[in-house]
Order: C-alpha cells, then sequence, then structure tokens
C-alpha cells in the first residue's frame, strides 16, 4: 500500500516578494504622525534626519542578524525558532503566544478599524460606530457596528485570499505593496519639482542632544518596527539561505530611503516649528503646503491600499508562527496542518483571522495592544541577541550568511533596544505590568500543552 506523502510548504517566494512582505508590514501608519513628534523634541532639521537615519541603521543592523538567524535555520516561524533554538521551547512559545495574542491579531484588527474609517471618507455609512447588536458574552460583549462590520469584511476578503495559496497571496501582496511604494514615490517626486517648498528649511540649525536623540528614537524604532517580516517566511523562499538575508536587506533598504524621503519632503514643506506643531493629518498638512489643496480623496484612497497592505502582509507572516508552533505541538494541532491543494498553513490563517475579528468587535483593542506594544522591541531584541548565543553554543556550525558588522552592529541593536525597553518601564510602569501579565499568562498554556508532548521539555 502506497502512502501519498504529506503536503509541505510551497517554496514560491523570491527575494522581491519578501522584500515587498518588508515594506508592507513596515510602512504604517506612524510615518504620518511620528514625524511631528520627532520634530517636537529635536529643533535641528539636520539633526531630525541624523536620527532617521540612526534609526533606519539600527534596524538594519537588526535584519542583518535575522538574516543569519534566518539562513541558519530557514524555517516557517521567524523569531519563534530562534528563540526556541537559543533560549529554549518556553522563550519561542511566549514570544509565539504574544504573536497570537496581540502582535500580529492586534495589528490586523487595529489596520482594518483604520481602513473602515478611511472608508467613511468615501462612503460615510462605512464609518458609522452605531451599535446594531450586542453579542453579549461572559466577560467581553462583542458590538456589531457597520464599521465593524466594513472592518470584519477586509479581514475576511483578506484571509480567503491567502488561504487560496501563494500563487494568488504573493500576487495581490506585490500589488498592494508596490501601489503604496509608487504613491509615495510619486508624492515626493512631485512635492520637489512642483510644489511650493523651502529648500533651506532642510538644513536649518537648531539645538539638539543626546538626550533628546534617545527620546526620539524610541517612536522611530516602533515606526521601523516589522522588518524582520520576511524572516517568518523562510520555509516558502526559494534558495533560502541567500534569498532570506537578500529579501529583509533589499525591503529594510527601500523602508530607509523612504522614510528619509518622506522626512526631508516634511521639511521642505513645513519648518520645524510648524512640523511640530501639526495636529491631525500630517500628509493633508504637507500637500496643502505644497500644493495648495488638499486631495482628500487621493490620500484617503492612498490610505486604504497602504493599510491593506499591511494587513496582507501580517497575514502572511503571523500564521507561520502558530504554524510552526503547533508542529512542535505547543499550539492547536490543526494550525500545523497544510492544505493539500493551496500548500498553506490555512487553519492557523483562520484562527488568526478569527481572534482578530473578535479584537475588532470587543472594543478592548486599543487597550490590549498599549499592554503588549513593548514586546514587539523584547522579543526582537531578544532574538538579535540569539546571534551570540548560538555562536556560542554552535560554534562550528555552518553559517550561510553571517551578520554585517558583527559584533558591534546586532550589539548596538540589543543595547537601544534595551534603552527603549527601559525607558518604557520607567514611564508606564502600570501599562508594563500588565503587558507583562499578559506575556506570562501563556506559561500555564505551554505546561498544559506540553504534557502530551513531552519530548518538548528536552528541547
Amino acid at each position: 500500500m502506497i502512502v501519498p506523502p504529506s503536503p509541505a510548504l510551497d517554496r514560491r517566494l523570491g527575494p522581491l516578494d519578501g522584500a515587498a512582505i518588508v515594506v508592507s508590514n513596515v510602512i504604517g501608519s506612524g510615518i504620518f504622525f511620528v514625524p511631528t513628534l520627532v520634530a517636537s523634541l529635536i529643533s535641528d532639521s539636520r539633526g531630525i534626519l541624523f536620527v532617521w537615519a540612526l534609526g533606519g541603521a539600527l534596524a538594519f543592523a537588526g535584519a542583518m542578524a535575522y538574516a543569519e538567524l534566518a539562513a541558519l535555520r530557514p524555517h516557517a516561524g521567524g523569531e519563534y525558532v530562534y528563540l526556541r533554538e537559543a533560549y529554549g521551547p518556553a522563550a519561542g512559545f511566549l514570544s509565539g503566544w504574544t504573536s497570537f495574542v496581540a502582535g500580529f491579531s492586534g495589528a490586523i484588527a487595529a489596520s482594518a478599524i483604520a481602513l473602515a474609517e478611511y472608508t467613511g471618507r468615501f462612503v460615510p455609512e462605512a464609518a458609522d460606530a452605531t451599535p446594531l447588536m450586542t453579542l453579549p458574552l461572559p466577560l467581553i460583549p462583542l458590538i456589531v457596528s457597520p464599521k465593524t462590520l466594513v472592518a470584519l469584511t477586509a479581514i475576511v476578503a483578506l484571509t480567503v485570499v491567502h488561504i487560496r495559496g501563494l500563487r494568488l497571496g504573493r500576487v495581490v501582496q506585490n500589488g498592494l505593496a508596490s501601489i503604496k511604494v509608487s504613491a509615495l514615490v510619486v508624492f515626493v517626486a512631485l512635492g520637489f519639482t512642483i510644489g511650493n517648498g523651502v529648500p533651506s528649511q532642510i538644513v536649518t540649525p537648531g539645538t539638539i542632544g543626546l538626550a533628546p536623540i534617545l527620546l526620539a528614537l524610541i517612536p522611530i524604532m516602533f515606526t521601523y518596527s516589522g522588518w524582520n517580516a520576511g524572516a517568518y517566511v523562510a520555509e516558502e523562499v526559494r534558495d533560502p539561505e541567500r534569498n532570506v538575508p537578500l529579501a529583509l536587506g533589499l525591503g529594510t533598504l527601500a523602508v530607509i530611503v523612504i522614510y528619509l524621503s518622506l522626512n526631508a519632503l516634511y521639511l521642505y514643506a513645513l519648518p520645524v516649528p510648524e512640523l511640530a506643531a501639526v495636529s491631525g493629518r500630517l500628509t493633508d498638512t504637507v500637500a496643502e503646503r505644497l500644493f495648495g489643496f488638499v486631495a482628500g480623496g487621493l490620500l484617503g484612497g492612498f490610505t486604504i491600499v497602504s493599510l491593506a497592505a499591511s494587513m496582507s502582509a501580517m497575514m502572511i507572516a503571523g500564521p507561520r508562527v502558530y504554524f510552526a508552533m503547533a508542529r512542535d505541538g505547543v499550539f492547536a494541532p490543526t494550525a500545523g496542518r497544510i492544505h493539500p491543494t493551496s500548500h498553506v498553513p490555512a487553519h492557523a490563517i483562520i484562527a488568526q483571522a478569527i481572534w482578530s475579528g473578535v479584537l475588532v468587535l470587543s472594543g478592548t483593542l486599543s487597550q490590549l495592544v498599549n499592554y503588549t506594544g513593548f514586546a514587539v522591541v523584547l522579543f526582537s531584541a531578544t532574538a538579535v541577541a540569539a546571534v551570540f548565543v548560538l555562536r556560542r553554543q554552535q560554534p562550528q556550525q555552518h553559517r550561510p550568511f553571517s551578520a554585517w558588522g558583527y559584533p558591534w552592529a546586532p550589539a548596538s541593536f540589543v543595547v537601544v533596544s534595551a534603552l527603549m525597553l527601559a525607558n518604557v518601564i520607567w514611564s508606564s510602569p502600570g501599562t508594563s505590568a500588565v503587558g507583562l501579565v499578559v506575556i506570562a499568562a501563556g506559561m500555564p498554556i505551554y505546561w498544559w500543552m506540553r504534557r502530551g508532548h513531552p519530548k518538548i521539555a528536552d528541547c
């Protein structure tokens, strides 16, 4: 009796596909409001561009560290795999647990709600938050409104796309990413060529110091977060030892160029004091100053596409974490199954979509994301530090790619991340404590899951 082979993940992605996932994950709403925060801390135009370049350099250092880890362990799951290998299965599980509870799922839900709000610029009913019905669950009631229905529709539509497989998923993802990048490039190009800006504002001197730079780096690094997205799909990338590092490098470099160009354009349009005083939509203010009018419809349409691209990228990356966890026996077993036709972890994709939908309806999304926001920095820094741990534990292991600038570049990333975490804990101890409780709540689940898999304890 011949047993048919089990379906496997399909190695269909190339370096540009991976780079598109990185770009879509990184470029979200942050670049459209964080520059005002940075300008309020640093009054020197050159200093503003410097700190954005410094943040980009740190993100690139982190990406190169992940590139070494991904080439060493080219499996689905990203930092879950690296933390498991370096620190043990419990550490990996907590990163994956946080990704599911709030990291990817929360970000998808937040983007879906924002997408519904921007759709309201064209169809006002889409942003209507008037409750239509309430599902009275014991702890958290789920409220259905026109806005949440639009958000759920976006989640369901993109989920269906990615369940169908990478053949369709990569086309949709690359298309959305291309529109996003093209729109930003056109905005910058038109701004500098026909916009009514002042070139000298880009190099206006002002006060700058070490303390403001460190403070400004915190929101900037959050704006750069997502540079590691390409590592999550390493098991579906052709020739991953070569192409995953290439995807991480190209994607991160593209983001750095776009961010520096946009900040230069903001300074070209607005002097630092005015940039710091902007409240509301930054792009509307910049467009009005450059072109004399606000292209609200165009900007609203671009924002919808941008949010959809981010959601799509997270729907590719996130489920690969839960798939890897299920394969190790620390997540629901069905999440570890690969669809026999589409060759994707369909159950993991559906699980993420369901939880994202619950977060949309629960009304507790903002609190959950705030509580666990620092976990993004915590786990990425711990994963970058895994480069040092694995080099010490496995010095003879062949490394197809070595992190550029080792040891200084990854060490700098870890040190800056530690400073950011210390600042968050110092400034918001209550919020940080609740976030740590949410993360630690995964431990009982981990212990329960591993009871049926005794080998996990020895991994």
